[in-house]
């Protein structure tokens, strides 16, 4: 099973779940803050998605086992996956948020970075810098491109700050499935690889970590963290290869980077 390239329809499916996936990520903002809990998040995040956007948490009872909640929210040392839960966040917490809605059959999965309060300095420099991963990848992408050199690009970049890219969890197709063909890995040999055509639609999700790329599962089978505890960060965007470049569907009003490139 190859990519499934998508129609016109179809595209234009995608760019409204992008679109609302973005949204809830918009929204949930000014909740981050020391004393919340992740479970009041999700509570939030839920809500929103089915009562004001009519759609369809995807992460929700999906896999197995099951998982429990409506996004995923990853603190610190989590690299993803993490189970929304009655912890309070505290001043410091660094904590990504991964939203994936569903709207007339078709994903839109996106996550971002917060900080609780003032982050560290190195919260904030791993943050950056995982952010800058993906943009740089995001410009990559155009029919031609290679699933190696998006890899490669993320990897250099995330190397030469010393850190470490995690290896066991990679980008994916999407569409009407939550996770389709390529695989989109976030380490590589430029050069190799699938081709990239356009009507593909897929995420860039670099996890970056300060430390080792080396992880564990915690015993609830979802909750990936650093082996050696250090932080870990993420970002991800979904993304549609158009005839000469790339649109960025899932992109927030709080980017500083084009919707589109063309090249």
């Amino acid at each position: 099973m190859g990519a499934v390239i998508k129609t016109p329809e179809q595209i234009e499916k995608m760019r409204v779940a992008g679109r609302l996936a973005a949204e809830v990520l918009e929204m949930i903002g000014p909740h981050v803050k020391p004393g919340v809990t992740t479970d009041e998040l999700n509570t939030l995040c839920h809500n929103y998605i089915v009562d004001v956007q009519g759609c369809i948490p995807a992460p929700l009872n999906y896999g197995q086992p099951p998982f429990p909640k409506s996004v995923c929210t990853s603190i610190n040392h989590v690299i993803c996956h993490g189970i929304p839960d009655d912890k309070p966040l505290k001043e410091g917490d660094c904590v990504n948020i991964d939203v994936t809605v569903i709207k007339d059959g078709f994903h839109g999965d996106t996550s971002k970075m917060f900080f609780v309060g003032q982050p560290t300095i190195m919260a904030e420099r791993l943050a950056k810098v995982t952010q800058e991963c993906l943009y740089k990848a995001i410009e990559l992408v155009k029919p031609g491109c290679r699933l190696g050199d998006i890899g490669s690009v993320i990897q250099k970049h995330a190397e030469g700050h010393s850190y470490s890219v995690v290896r066991d969890f990679c980008g994916h197709g999407i569409g009407e499935g939550f996770h389709e063909e390529p695989q989109i890995v976030h380490y590589g040999r430029p050069g190799t690889g699938e081709e990239l055509k356009e009507g593909m639609c897929f995420t860039i999700e670099p996890m970056i970590n300060a430390g080792t790329h080396k992880l564990k599962i915690l015993p609830d089978q979802w909750t990936a963290v650093t082996k050696d505890r250090k932080l870990s960060a993420q970002w991800e965007h979904t993304l549609l290869v158009t005839s000469n470049g790339v649109e960025v569907l899932t992109l927030r009003s709080d980017e500083d980077f084009p919707r589109t490139i063309e090249h």
